[in-house]
Formats: structure tokens, C-alpha cells, sequence
């Protein structure tokens, strides 16, 4: 038998209670320290927590009507849920201001200094000169590359070799800055955050991943990360450094600190307002916490959630990091509808994204597997090393690897406008050409497109291998951002590829009905944006999050149904080879103890088939109501490891009367020895309402009822399995008690429940690690 749960125990309300004799002493009267508290790597009790939630709600409700003072204290509780909010969102919006403004100078700082002020990034040095001119906006005095400001030469092979070498160098410094501070302080602050915020906030305890420590040294190493130009994004980094910000202000209202279901409200709001600053989408932020990582959403904590990201957007646009005004680095406006004959390519990059995701998240945890059962594990400094190292050699001579990632997404979604000067709008005009600059026609591939067109074609062949790679090493790393620069590259070869069909076959029966000769029919950039979703759908397996995230990243309002169709198939493609997210495969890979909603068990088993003990097993270990002695509980708990124990009326007759928690039994003997006159080692517990009346020669006993659970959650030997996996997802249970006719015949505890689903997969059932 193992019980691995804390119980379901509700404190209940009692009187100090004596015999004739006086001896007899219910000393839990006065609550004491950490009763009903949980311990690492735990689950909580979702059904507890809400009770006690409710009883202190009663509480101070009856109290209000005694006094204005009290009135004023319950007007205080009620509004304490949205200061939290507004915290949070000041917090979180300056947090991410911050690191989107450290990382534009961060990055640029590996190719060059500005001479007026260093801490200028590029563009913010050259806006500020005087002598730029339109055509060589990129080109300033004021700014300098390395080997020009050491040698005096821009140009040539030796200043080539010196801006590579410095590169590589610095790339290497960050990263080694940003592991070794992972690893010396904050071992937490690695890798995204969300498959340990999904698992949190489904009620398990993992203290110090959400600390302040963990905090600060995940915002200064996902600087340190994204800057060394590494194949990761900020964007997950920032749910869980936005999570860091919502438990550190619960820490400031007993309200939440005391309970951890009312704790998981606020950081349900707050992974809202993480999304929010790291897309600049706060309603997709909302949706995002309700669709992926939220397990309990009530009405209440969807509206506290708008508000927090609503106040997140608003401290992000404050601060006005992106320098145009505007929440978004990818803003782009389209000049040119879509048409029904493009939903095709649309519906194709989103088979693309679905097959990416797939095989991304099977060689990642293929790789991440090797990685925790090698000696490979041991070594995380060297792999980081490693890896940028590699990354940042490879992606050097490209022009599209060697920018930041964010720079590169938003140029690949970017519209040709008269006043592009990118490779990828080098096309070959019309002399006669008279329209408006809005509305350029289709116009032949110039020699800079079909180069730029090998450089992605290697730039998405690099990303695509050495993502892989890279994303779970010990380093802050979302997966945002690479998945969309993969499907923005395939999307943007395919629009052009779509774009020079329309333009010479235009009397293609595909092209005829909507595409006259002259006219502006596609628009590369719309592409790109619907293979960013189809990746994106593909790994993480969003949907309605998703595109609403798109749209308000973008602004391309009339591109929804593109990015329905692509998110829709994308999905639909990487669920049929296997319906876990990238996610959810973390989870597993790591043994968290989660029941996801959306998995279905459909086996016909039954409660008595999974319950402990087994046949073989020894018996179950319980308490009796009234023969117990202090020595026998000591000695139990000291002989098991199970974190709860079934009381019973009787070993003979087995009638359960309730079940009482491990820790909350410690604490209660410890403090009774401690407070109470003549409790030793032969005093018999009590868990009855009424104590019989003992001899004065007796040694005084021990009343232990308030800390009994009189009211533990039951099923039959015959309940269907189905039911009973419904019943730990929907109510939140770390266990449940099998009877039949009232009598004890074991226990179910959840990673009992996790065991059995993965042994019906066909899975390793001793992969569920923690408790």
C-alpha cells in the first residue's frame, strides 16, 4: 500500500473537551503553527483549500456586521484579489519592458558600440544622427563595428574575420554568464517554465520555483540568453518570470499566502499577463491561461486575469520598448485581401506545421532523455558552451541567422512597399509603372530575392536542427519564437513560390478568376505569418489562443480564417502521430504528477484493480479511534513513508471513520509534548467526540479529532475506473478511500491513478517520479 497524498482535511470546529478528572485535553483549540500546510513536491487538496476558503470568507462576512473597523477590513479582503492584479501588471509590464530594450542592445552589441552613447542599440544610435540618409539607414558615424573601431577598416577580409571572431566571443560570454548564474543561484530559472507552471497550477507544490531568487536570476539570464543569439525566445520565460511576480505579491495578502487553491487563482491571472507583455496581446494572454496552462478557471479569476494583462499591455506600451509606438514588434498592414484559392497553400503550410511539430517534439525528448540518463546531464555549463558555439559560427556568415530572431520573423512578415530595401523585395520593376505606392503590382524575382531564397532555405534547415538541441538545456529558453521563425521562413519561400506562379501563369485556371495581369494578387508576408502559426499550433498544440495571439501580434485582423485553417490542420496533423504537446511531453519526460483534462481513459477496470494493497502486499497501515497509543503513531510514521493514514473504528471490523494527514499528526504530537502537561509515549490518541472516563492513574491522553478528516472522499470497490479518473481530475484529489458497505478495503491515491494510465499505454508506469 503507499499513500502518496496528503489528505483531504478539513478543519473542524470543537470545543476544549475534559473528563471528570480533568485529564482530557483537545489542546488544538487554538490552531498552531503549519497545520494544513503541504510539503515539497506534494499535491495540494483542492477541496480543502476551497472550504477553508469559505469558512474564512463566513468569517469575515459575520464579522463585518460588528463594527465599521470590520467593514472596513472586509471592503479590504474583497479588493485585495484586484491590487494583486494591478501589482502583477505593473511588475510583469516593466520586467518585460526591461528585457526587450536589454536585448536589442545586448544583441547588438556582438557586431558593434555606438561612439555617441554605448548604451544605444543600433537603431537607437543611428536615429539620433544627424547624417543618415534614407537609402543607408542602417549606416551611422555614430555607430561602429568592432574591427572598424580597432583597426579603422570596415570592409576587406581581416575586418570580417575580427567582427566573426568577436561575434562568437561575446555570444559565448553571455551564454557562460547566463548558465553559470542558472546553476550557482537559481537552478530553477532554467529552460521555459510553462510545463512547471502547468503542473503547479494543477495544485503540486514545487517551493522556490516561483521565489525571488528565481525571479531575478531568470530576468537577468533570459537577457543574457536571448542576446547570445541562441535558437530560443523570451516569450515562455516571461509566463513563468510574470507567475514569479503574481506568488511573490501573494506572499503580501494572508488571503493567498495561507491558501494555495486561492494562490493558484492569482497565478492563473498572472500567466495572462505574461503572455500578454511577451506578444503584446492581452486578450490572446487570457485565452492562452484558460486554453493551455489553467486547470481550475472559475468566472472570477477570467475576469481578474483581463485585467492584469490589461494593465501589463498598458505598463508595456508605457515604456515603449520597440520604439513605433505601438505593442508589437511584427505590426504589419496588408494591402491586398486574401482569396479563396490561397486557403490551399494556407492549408498545406499548416500540414508542414503539424509534421514540424511532430517531429520536434519526438527528437527534443529523445534528446532531453539522453541528456537526464547520460553523462551528458552532468555537464550543463559545457553544452551551453557547446551549443553556442556551434550556433553562433554556423549562423554568422548568413544575414538571417545572424540577426535576432525577432528582427528576422518581423522582416519575413513585412509587406514590399516602394521603400523596402531588403533582399527579399529585390524585384524587377516596371519603368512604365505609374500606381500608388500601396498597391504594387506582382512583379518578376530580382536576383537579391532567389539569393535571399537560399539563404532561408539554409536558415530554415539551421533552426530546425539546432532548436532541437537547444531548447531544455539549463538556460532560460521559450519555444515561441524559433517555432515561428521555422514557419515564417517556410511560409515566405512559399508565398514568393506563389507569388512568381501568379505572376507568369496567370492564365492558370487557379490563378484566371482572381489574378489579372498588373495586379498586387499575393503577398508573400501573409504567408509567412500563417506558417508562424502553423509551427507554432504544431508543437505547443494551441488553437483558439493561438490565432487570436496571431491577429493581435500582427494587427491582421482580416487574416483570421488563414490562421484558423492553418492553426486547424496543423493540430489535426501532428494529433494523429501522438496527441501530447511539447509541453505535455515535458511533464512526462520530468514524472510530474499531472492529470491532463483532454487525455480519455477508456479502459474497463475497475477501482479494486488499481487500489492498495495489492495481493501480496501487507496489510493497510490505519489508526484506531480509541486504542492507538502516541508510541504506536510515532512509530508508524517512523516505519512508512505514506503522508496519510485511514482511521477506523476497529482492525476487526475495519469501519472507516476518517483519514488524518502525516504532517498534520507530527505537529500535533510534537506541540501536544511540548504545551501539554503528561502526554508521553503510552497516552492513548483519541479521534472520538466523546472521551470515556479513565482512571487519575492513567497517563493523560491525547484528543486528536480536529485534525481528523471525518468527511474523506470514498468510491467503491466497483466503480469504474472512468468515473474514478474523473473524479481526481474534476475535483482535484490526491486520494480517495475504497470501501464496500462502509468497510476499509484500501486507498487510490493520484499517482496510483497516473501509474495505471500509463501502464494501459503501455507506458513505463514507475516514470511517474514524484509524489
Amino acid at each position: 500500500m503507499s499513500v502518496k497524498y496528503l489528505s483531504t482535511c478539513a478543519p473542524l470546529k470543537g470545543e476544549v473537551e475534559m473528563n471528570g478528572a480533568g485529564n482530557l485535553m483537545d489542546f488544538l483549540d487554538e490552531p498552531f503553527p503549519d497545520v494544513g500546510t503541504y510539503e515539497d513536491f506534494h499535491t495540494i487538496d483542492w477541496l480543502r483549500e476551497k472550504s477553508r476558503d469559505t469558512d474564512r470568507h463566513r468569517k469575515i462576512t459575520s464579522k463585518s456586521k460588528e463594527s465599521f473597523w470590520e467593514l472596513i477590513k472586509s471592503l479590504l479582503d474583497a479588493w485585495s484579489g484586484w491590487v494583486v492584479m494591478l501589482l502583477i501588471g505593473l511588475l510583469s509590464g516593466t520586467l518585460a519592458g526591461v528585457i526587450d530594450l536589454a536585448v536589442d542592445w545586448m544583441t547588438d552589441l556582438k557586431e558593434g558600440v555606438c561612439l555617441s552613447a554605448f548604451w544605444y542599440s543600433h537603431e537607437q544610435c543611428c536615429w539620433t544622427s544627424n547624417e543618415t540618409t534614407f537609402d543607408d539607414r542602417d549606416k551611422c558615424p555614430q555607430w561602429q563595428k568592432w574591427a572598424e573601431l580597432m583597426t579603422g577598416h570596415a570592409e576587406g577580409a581581416g575586418a570580417y574575420v575580427l567582427n566573426y571572431f568577436l561575434y562568437v566571443l561575446w555570444a559565448l560570454l553571455f551564454s557562460f554568464l547566463a548558465v553559470s548564474l542558472v546553476r550557482v543561484f537559481a537552478p530553477y530559472a532554467c529552460g521555459s517554465g510553462i510545463p512547471e507552471i502547468k503542473t503547479i497550477l494543477s495544485g503540486f507544490i514545487i517551493r522556490g520555483y516561483l521565489g525571488k531568487w528565481t525571479l531575478l536570476i531568470k530576468t537577468v539570464t533570459l537577457v543574457l540568453a536571448v542576446s547570445s543569439g541562441l535558437s530560443l525566445g523570451k516569450e515562455g520565460p516571461l509566463v513563468h518570470v510574470a507567475c514569479c511576480c503574481g506568488n511573490l505579491f501573494c506572499s503580501l495578502f494572508s488571503k493567498y499566502s495561507k491558501n494555495e487553491g486561492k494562490r493558484r487563482e492569482v497565478l492563473s491571472a498572472a500567466a495572462a499577463a505574461g503572455v500578454s507583455v511577451a506578444f503584446g496581446a492581452p486578450i490572446g494572454g487570457v485565452l492562452f491561461s484558460l486554453e493551455e496552462v489553467s486547470y481550475y478557471f472559475p468566472l472570477k479569476t477570467l475576469w481578474r486575469s483581463f485585467f492584469a494583462a490589461l494593465v501589463a499591455a498598458f505598463t508595456l506600451r508605457s515604456i515603449n520598448p520597440f520604439g513605433n509606438s505601438r505593442l508589437v514588434l511584427f505590426y504589419v498592414e496588408y494591402h491586398t485581401p486574401w482569396y479563396m484559392a490561397e486557403l490551399v497553400p494556407f492549408i498545406l503550410l499548416g500540414v508542414f506545421g503539424g509534421l514540424w511539430g511532430t517531429l520536434f517534439i519526438r527528437a527534443n525528448i529523445a534528446w532531453c532523455r539522453r541528456r537526464k540518463t547520460t553523462q551528458l546531464g552532468k555537464y550543463p555549463v559545457l553544452e551551453v558552451i557547446a551549443v553556442t558555439g556551434i550556433t553562433a559560427v554556423l549562423a554568422f556568415p548568413n544575414p538571417y541567422t545572424r540577426r535576432s530572431t525577432s528582427e528576422l520573423i518581423s522582416e519575413l512578415f513585412n509587406d514590399c512597399g516602394a521603400l523596402e530595401s531588403s533582399q527579399l523585395c529585390d524585384y524587377i520593376n516596371n519603368p512604365n509603372m505609374s500606381r500608388p505606392v500601396d498597391d504594387i503590382p506582382d512583379r518578376p524575382a530580382g536576383p537579391g530575392v532567389y539569393n535571399a531564397l537560399w539563404q532561408l532555405a539554409l536558415a530554415l534547415v539551421f533552426k530546425i536542427v539546432i532548436t532541437i538541441f537547444t531548447f531544455g538545456m539549463k538556460i532560460p529558453s521559450g519555444l515561441f519564437i524559433p517555432s515561428m521563425a521555422v514557419g515564417a521562413i517556410a511560409g515566405r519561400i512559399v508565398g514568393i513560390a506563389v507569388e512568381q506562379m501568379a505572376y507568369h501563369h496567370h492564365d492558370w485556371i487557379i490563378f484566371k478568376n482572381w489574378c489579372r495581369p498588373g495586379a498586387d494578387c499575393v503577398t508573400p508576408g501573409l504567408y509567412a505569418m500563417v506558417g508562424a502559426a502553423a509551427c507554432l499550433g504544431g508543437v505547443t498544440r494551441m488553437t483558439v489562443s493561438l490565432v487570436v495571439i496571431m491577429f493581435e501580434l500582427t494587427g491582421g485582423l482580416e487574416y483570421i480564417v488563414p490562421l484558423m485553417a492553418a492553426a486547424v490542420t496543423s493540430k489535426w496533423v501532428a494529433d494523429a502521430f501522438g496527441k501530447e504537446g511539447i509541453y505535455e511531453s515535458h511533464i512526462q519526460l520530468n514524472g510530474y504528477p499531472y492529470l491532463d483534462v483532454r487525455d480519455e481513459f477508456t479502459h474497463r477496470t475497475l477501482a479494486t484493480d488499481v487500489m492498495r494493497p495489492r495481493r501480496n502486499d501487507p496489510p493497510l497501515a490505519v489508526l484506531t479511534q480509541d486504542t492507538t497509543t502516541v508510541e504506536d503513531v510515532e512509530a508508524l510514521i517512523k516505519d512508512t513513508d505514506y503522508n496519510g493514514f485511514p482511521v477506523v473504528v476497529s482492525r476487526e471490523s475495519e469501519r472507516l471513520i476518517g483519514f488524518v494527514q502525516r504532517r498534520d499528526l507530527t505537529l500535533a504530537i510534537k506541540t501536544a509534548r511540548q504545551k501539554q502537561d503528561g502526554v508521553v509515549s503510552s497516552s492513548v490518541v483519541y479521534f472520538t467526540e466523546d472521551a470515556p472516563q479513565l482512571p487519575a492513574s492513567n497517563p493523560q491522553p491525547l484528543k486528536l479529532r480536529r485534525i481528523l478528516n471525518l468527511s474523506p472522499f470514498t468510491v467503491t470497490d466497483h466503480t469504474p475506473m472512468e468515473t474514478v479518473v474523473d473524479i481526481f481530475r474534476k475535483l482535484g484529489l490526491r486520494q480517495c478511500l475504497v470501501t464496500r458497505s462502509g468497510r476499509l478495503l484500501g486507498i487510490i491515491t493520484k499517482k496510483d491513478v497516473l501509474r495505471h494510465m500509463a501502464q494501459m499505454m503501455n507506458q513505463d508506469p514507475e516514470s511517474i517520479m514524484f509524489n
